[in-house]
């Protein structure tokens, strides 16, 4: 078995990577960001405030890099002057608490049943094999106001073919009425999955 050296994924043209190396200036990204997206919002006809993107952008940002993933993406279609979703990638590897990793195993850790009982299906990526795991989560917010609020999220959790550890990609949204779009969205991303040993 070997280990899993890179992992790479192909996103949709409006899904923003956010930075996470320690070393990312994240003021400055999300500035240069917000005037990116001012810009092809008044191509598409929208007008938004830069200042309302930036500070969303940075603390979509910040929010991510609290839980050090290897890869961040936040959509921003146009018109919409906030991100719609989260998408996260990380890295599982085996150890003294875990191991051995298995879909039994990701299934369980991962599952929750905030708002009723999880979906979950096994499937075949290029990647190799994998859970998918479809639920809806009570947000721990930073307020009461926040607090319970409902977040849907569609999860992967893949054992690459040749690697014991596994990648996770962890998709969230709190907007109601986007459960469609964004199931089809993190689908069609879990099947790009690539893996480097």
């Amino acid at each position: 078995m070997s280990d899993i050296r890179t992992c790479g994924i192909v996103v949709p043209t409006d899904w923003v990577p956010l930075p996470l190396e320690p070393s990312d200036e994240v003021r400055g990204w999300a500035k240069s960001t917000a005037v990116k997206l001012c810009e092809r919002g008044r191509a598409a006809g929208h007008e938004l405030d830069r200042g309302t993107l930036r500070r969303d952008l940075r603390a979509r940002a910040e929010d991510s890099r609290s839980r050090h993933p290897l890869y961040a993406f936040a959509p921003y279609p146009d018109g919409f002057g906030s991100a719609v979703a989260l998408l996260e990638v990380d890295l599982l590897r085996p150890d003294e608490t875990i191991p051995g990793i298995t879909l039994d195993w990701l299934t369980e850790t991962f599952s929750a049943d905030d708002f009723g009982g999880p979906q979950v299906t096994r499937t075949e990526l290029p990647a190799g094999p994998a859970v998918r795991i479809r639920q809806n989560l009570a947000m721990s917010g930073s307020s009461d106001v926040d607090a319970g609020v409902l977040l849907e999220t569609l999860t992967y959790g893949v054992l690459p073919t040749g690697s014991k550890a596994a990648v996770m990609l962890l998709g969230s949204w709190p907007v109601p009425g986007l459960t469609e779009e964004m199931e089809e969205a993190v689908d069609s991303i879990a099947v790009t999955l690539t893996m480097g040993f």
